[in-house]
């Protein structure tokens, strides 16, 4: 039987979040569903997985957790730990899409999408990791995006952008928190676009003027940039997989877990460009004597 995690999860209303709280908690994990807005737009959400858990006989929680604030972070963390007594795993995965010409989006918007997407794994961590660090072990999970270096089409800058930033930090934690026993490990989805609601809730540019400008050239391809990815997937492709790689990098013990996991049917290319960066920061760690820093499967 696998040992139980006590498992947080950021933006777990619906998406790899929903799946990934589900999938888990059929494992017998302790899962808290991190959600904003518990008593109003994810009032539903709640009420689905009080069911589940009920339905199920699992353990699942929705738990508010508002990743562009730091007092809902802390206070979240705070209860899974008065509750649970400590905390094994976080799972980074709240994020906000935006579809538009990147001209288009005001620099407070671009602030926005940076805010969610990074500054709200930076929060977290500030609240969990003084846990963590206390307890010598922990696991952070990551959920990335193919669009960091595999063929990303326009017209989605500042989500991919800050995908990617998100994903430069999850790298330099790695190294950071590795020697007080925390492990890191990046899940890497690709264009999913159905099981999610990523495309469906996508926020579009205040200036429509200059989204206008664009449309001369470009309304056909913003209109359909979702079908022309999801032609791209295999028949079969289901978002639940990206859940199953979750709960495969939770579950295994800590010298087993995975670096860098890519689920992605479409097969962008993320996954090659991902194996030569990995591969040259291992070696550029060994070569000046880092090499406790790298987990055995920094290079698989």
């Amino acid at each position: 039987m696998t040992e139980s995690r006590i498992v947080l999860v950021t933006g777990a209303s619906s998406g790899f979040g929903a799946l990934s709280v589900r999938a888990l908690a059929r494992r017998g994990h302790t899962v808290y569903a991190g959600m904003r807005g518990l008593s109003t737009r994810n009032a539903r959400a709640a009420a689905d997985l009080d069911a589940f858990a009920s339905g199920n006989q699992v353990d699942a929680h929705a738990v508010e957790l508002d990743v562009t604030s730091q007092d809902s972070a802390d206070a979240a963390v705070a209860r899974v730990v008065a509750e649970q007594g400590h905390l094994d795993t976080v799972m980074h995965n709240a994020g906000h899409m935006v579809l538009g010409p990147a001209e288009a989006f005001t620099p407070e918007q671009m602030a926005q999408v940076y805010d969610t997407n990074v500054l709200g794994t930076q929060r977290v961590n500030r609240a969990a990791l003084p846990h963590l660090r206390r307890q010598g072990q922990g696991h952070l999970v990551w959920i990335g995006s193919s669009s960091t270096r595999g063929g990303c089409p326009p017209f989605l800058a500042p989500y991919f952008a800050a995908k990617a930033a998100m994903d430069a930090l999850a790298v330099s934690y790695a190294a950071e928190v590795v020697r007080f026993g925390i492990d890191t490990s990046i899940i890497v989805p690709g264009a999913f676009t159905s099981g999610t609601q990523h495309f469906a809730h996508a926020g579009a540019p205040d200036d429509s003027e200059r989204a206008a400008a664009y449309d001369v050239h470009y309304k056909a391809l913003m209109d359909d940039v979702n079908v022309r990815l999801a032609q791209l997937m295999p028949p079969g492709a289901d978002a639940s997989e990206v859940a199953d790689a979750v709960v495969r990098a939770v579950e295994l013990p800590s010298a087993e877990r995975p670096f860098r996991v890519h689920v992605d049917p479409s097969r962008d290319g993320s996954e090659v460009v991902s194996a030569v960066a990995d591969r040259i920061r291992v070696e550029f760690f060994r070569r000046v004597g880092l090499d406790d820093l790298l987990t055995p499967t920094s290079s698989r």
